[in-house]
């Protein structure tokens, strides 16, 4: 295939008149449309305004799009326990899985090729199989909560990390290598020093397997993870092996310079949840910091239920213009900088290599996008038009692998519909009033 429009290769390149070439699950050739055109004339074209590489949800919930709207203007701890945990707990296996392949359906119809993807306590493996069913790429993770937790999401230590490695061997590499595993702690308030390190011990057991947690997220977190340990947050997970080049944390949001150097100097990734952190008040993560210390910040929506959207451009936008107002400083965070952290910043995150970038021999993980929208007129920058003024219902196209998922704006690996009708048909059904009785004497 040929997808060809205006070509976005990374931050720093533009091609007018442009196509990408795929073969098989990489891209042979990007460059000029005509050249290309006869080159590769057996390969049918497909045209778009806009050619990107796919978006990287740095974060995401897919589970928890059965609650978006549930839990509006509240606080992290509030939104937690009162609503989300115990939604979570309710779940079915089925429910489960339409859970998630409705929030994989939102991911490609909006942009997002990969998903760092924090799953919930039980049933993980309906996820893992909707992924795979979908197309989507991922490093996704079952929950792991030994203490605080509610019935139906806690666990026993050794259970929970006996299940895990289960999945590990399951899962891990699955789908010709577009679904890793992640291991997945909640956050060190729901986590045993026990849980913690058993999480540290199975990432290290298997080659590639990366962890993917919470963290600094609010400030009542933190005073929980001090008063239980005698330490600030990160410096707690440092103790107990959650950083490093295999880490992920999600939000960071109050951190101090000690534990700001301690990310920098352990290679430890970030990702940032603008419009979540907003949204439930939690404060603004200090990423031109984060990024002036050579951390790698990528870039996630969260789940829907704390920013009800998993738009990847309107994510873009959030986060530039959130650190222009806090820096005081319309120079910062400029689109270049947020575009790699939608897309190169969070495959180097994820763990996966030759992804983030239109490049010959680099992975087929392409997005089409239509400019046929009053928003894209005039269009006098390409990139800046992706940060400040698309939307992911401007997607026309999503490729993973070489493989079409969303072609002419259809979704061609499910019915759309379908998964919609009975996402709405088991949201309406849940009763989550007596897991949320349960769950509130949990909270801390």
């Amino acid at each position: 295939m040929r997808i060809s429009g205006t070509i976005i290769t990374d931050s720093s390149t533009v091609i007018d008149d442009g196509t990408v070439v795929v073969d098989g699950s990489e891209i042979a050739a990007v460059g000029d449309r005509e050249r290309l055109a006869q080159q590769y004339p057996d390969h049918r074209e497909q045209s778009c305004d806009l050619v990107v590489p796919g978006m990287v949800g740095g974060h995401i919930h897919s589970v928890q799009s059965l609650g978006r709207g549930i839990s509006d203007d509240s606080e992290l701890l509030d939104w937690l326990f009162d609503y989300i945990l115990p939604m979570e707990a309710t779940l079915t296996a089925d429910e489960m899985e339409i859970a998630a392949k409705l929030g994989y359906l939102e991911l490609i119809e909006s942009g997002t090729t990969t998903a760092i993807d924090h799953l919930s306590v039980a049933h993980a493996d309906r996820a893992f199989e909707a992924a795979g069913e979908m197309g989507i790429r991922g490093l996704l993770g079952k929950v792991l909560m030994d203490q605080r937790s509610p019935e139906g999401l806690r666990e026993d230590t050794d259970e929970a990390l006996a299940d895990t490695e289960r999945l590990i061997q399951n899962y891990h590499g699955s789908f010709d290598d577009r679904v890793r595993y992640a291991v997945t702690p909640r956050f060190a308030v729901s986590c045993t020093e026990d849980c913690l390190r058993g999480c540290r011990e199975l990432a290290d057991k298997y080659d590639g397997v990366r962890i993917h947690t919470h963290a600094s997220e609010n400030q009542g977190e933190i005073e929980t993870v001090e008063s239980d340990t005698g330490m600030r947050n990160i410096q707690w997970l440092d103790e107990v092996g959650l950083t490093g080049e295999d880490v992920v944390l999600a939000h960071c949001v109050w951190t101090d310079d000690d534990e700001r150097e301690l990310l920098a100097e352990t290679g430890t990734h970030v990702t940032h949840c603008p419009s979540s952190n907003m949204k439930l008040a939690s404060g603004i993560a200090p990423v031109v910091d984060y990024l002036d210390r050579g951390i790698n910040v990528a870039l996630g929506n969260d789940g829907p239920p704390c920013n009800n959207t998993l738009d990847p451009f309107t994510e873009m936008k959030q986060a530039s213009t959130l650190q222009k107002v806090d820096q005081l400083d319309p120079t910062a965070t400029p689109a270049e900088t947020i575009f790699e952290m939608a897309t190169i910043n969070g495959a180097k995150a994820a763990g996966f290599d030759r992804l983030g970038k239109l490049k010959e021999g680099w992975r087929a993980d392409i997005v089409g996008l239509s400019t046929d929208t009053t928003r894209a007129t005039p269009l006098y920058d390409p990139l800046s038009h992706l940060v400040f003024a698309a939307r992911g219902e401007d997607v026309t196209f999503t490729m993973v692998d070489g493989e079409a998922l969303v072609e002419d704006g259809e979704v061609t690996v499910a019915d759309a519909d379908a998964i919609r009708e009975e996402a709405t048909a088991v949201a309406e059904s849940l009763d989550i009033e007596a897991a949320r009785q349960n769950a509130q004497q949990f909270k801390p």
